[in-house]
């Protein structure tokens, strides 16, 4: 299946950019949430407050048991009266809601809030399990909760709770401390709420320990109050997850549509459906996607041009290899109709200049069409143009033949003239631009080669005293093929490619190459200028 088939596919209702943020934001929000159930400090903050407050009323209660419920002050040795203990351990018991149990010093239970007794025996309370009101979807995701919670986390490991059909207070831990005169409390396990809360004090009257008190009462209102809390926190959740979502399909909606959008454009383009397909326009989002929208409008725009230039250059490729071809073929052919061996050896002589023509040509066309790929693979390093055009200068002075134009450089001592560059690439354009000054100018001129650092940029500058450009073609002697050349120079000896090689060179470089008249004090024309402005070393170009 090919990528364009694959790109065409039915969108998805959400995409995978969407799917992300949304488990991404959605994670994160329950792990929250799963944080704030938890509530184990709060649950023991509330176990403390209870038996705070079961603390209180045990001490209030044995307060009241041991100043009403004695036996006869002559007796030899002070005790609890049964029948008055009980009947106060009901009453108080009944008041609070704990349950209520009353132990004498010899352990021995006298009185228990559940238990009544009567002509007909003694009747055991059993409180049942409150009905649950709290059914639904929210009461069973916290009872799951819960069993995961104590699955995994564990609560404390509390001491089950045991009661006998025949109590006494050896029975307890809480009630055998309190008849050795300490107060006690304790967490135990059991019930139907999970946890029962238990208080003891003794009962004294005059420091004479006459019993134990026990209070216990279960975790039914503990329990109540962490569902509360767990519930408006699940609402909460409930609230936030669904701005969550919201916000999250929202986002990626700014994210994933256009994406998908700049992706069919491109699909378009790659398909080579034309010049019509318009890459979406984002440049006002002011971000990521703006910017990437951007560059592919960009990268479109360049790619067009790129292909323009490639049909231009093919175009004139075929015009430029026409040439001497149609001359090559016209001299082959006229040389096979003649006999005069004169004429022969001038045909002769046309066709070795058409040959030379057609190698230099097919030379400088492939140099000028694999310049781009060399220039993206050469290594950029730092190159000092002083020594370099020094250096072109003397090789000139000791290669020249016979009387021709004088060669001046001016290149200020002592200033290093640093760019980031490829250096050979950069000697072909100064052996380009001089050698086209050489060309132009008399036996008896000068040609000047002057470089300076300027706010950052290099400009090097190179003058003749020739005829000068063209009027209203500075930049036309830029473009492939183009040739104006002296009259006394041999014709085809330049294939038109030197200065839009040059020019290419010195823009890939992040620099720019311009072409001038230098004019005298009347008006009239000097010669001409090339100016080459290349970014100084640590000066920000674009290098292509």
């Amino acid at each position: 299946m090919t990528r364009g088939v694959t790109i065409r596919r039915k969108r998805r209702a959400l995409s995978p950019i969407t799917r992300r943020i949304l488990a991404v934001n959605v994670l994160a929000l329950a792990i929250l949430v799963a944080g704030l159930l938890y509530l184990g400090t709060y649950r023991r903050n509330l176990i403390d407050a209870e038996l705070t407050a079961l603390d209180i009323q045990a001490e209030m209660f044995a307060g009241a048991l041991g100043e009403g419920a004695v036996g006869l002050a002559t007796a030899p040795r002070q005790r609890l009266d049964t029948g008055i203990s009980r009947q106060m351990v009901r009453r108080l018991a009944l008041a609070t809601g704990t349950r209520a149990r009353l132990f004498d010093d010899g352990g021995t239970l006298l009185a228990d809030s559940r238990r009544l007794t009567g002509p007909g025996g003694a009747v055991q309370i059993e409180e049942l399990p409150p009905p649950d009101d709290k059914k639904g979807p929210m009461s069973t995701v916290l009872k799951l909760y819960d069993r995961l919670v104590n699955g995994w986390l564990g609560n404390e490991t509390l001491e089950p709770y045991r009661e006998k059909a025949v109590q006494r207070a050896g029975d307890y831990a809480e009630a055998a401390r309190s008849l050795a005169g300490e107060d006690a409390r304790s967490v135990r396990a059991g019930g139907h709420t999970g946890i029962i809360l238990i208080v003891a004090v003794p009962v004294q009257r005059y420091k004479q320990v006459l019993g134990a008190l026990m209070l216990s009462k279960d975790g039914r209102d503990i329990n109540a109050a962490l569902a509360d809390v767990r519930l408006g926190i699940l609402k909460a959740f409930g609230v936030a997850l669904g701005v969550t979502v919201l916000l999250s399909i929202y986002l990626a909606s700014t994210i994933a549509n256009p994406i998908h959008h700049l992706v069919l454009a491109a699909e378009r383009v790659r398909s080579g459906r034309g010049r019509q397909t318009e890459i979406p326009d984002l440049a006002k989002r002011r971000d990521e996607v703006g910017e990437l929208a951007a560059a592919l409008s960009d990268m479109t725009d360049a790619l067009w041009q790129r292909m323009d230039a490639i049909e231009r250059f093919a175009a004139d490729v075929a015009h430029e290899i026409k040439n001497p071809l149609t001359s090559l073929s016209s001299a082959v052919q006229t040389a096979t109709r003649i006999d005069n061996p004169e004429q022969q050896r001038r045909l002769m002589t046309i066709i070795q200049e058409d040959v030379q023509r057609l190698d230099r040509l097919i030379s400088d066309i492939a140099d000028a069409s694999r310049l781009d790929t060399e220039l993206s693979h050469d290594e950029a390093e730092t190159v000092d143009l002083a020594p370099m055009l020094t250096a072109m200068a003397e090789v000139h002075r000791a290669t020249r033949k016979g009387p021709g134009p004088e060669f001046r450089l001016e290149i200020p001592e002592g200033t290093a003239l640093l760019v980031n560059g490829v250096e050979d690439r950069l000697v072909q354009v100064f052996r380009n631009l001089l050698a086209n000054a050489f060309s132009f100018s008399s036996r008896d001129g000068i040609v000047t080669l002057r470089a300076a650092l300027y706010n950052g940029w290099i400009e090097i500058q190179i003058d003749d005293d020739g005829p000068g450009l063209p009027d209203g073609k500075e930049e036309a002697i830029f473009e492939r093929f183009y040739s104006d050349r002296p009259e006394s120079e041999k014709f085809g000896r330049h294939s038109g490619l030197g200065l839009s090689i040059s020019k290419q060179i010195v823009e890939a470089h992040g620099g720019t190459l311009d072409a001038a008249n230098r004019r005298r004090a009347g008006g009239d024309v000097a010669g001409a200028r090339f100016t080459a402005r290349l970014p100084a070393l640590g000066f920000r170009g674009n290098r292509g």
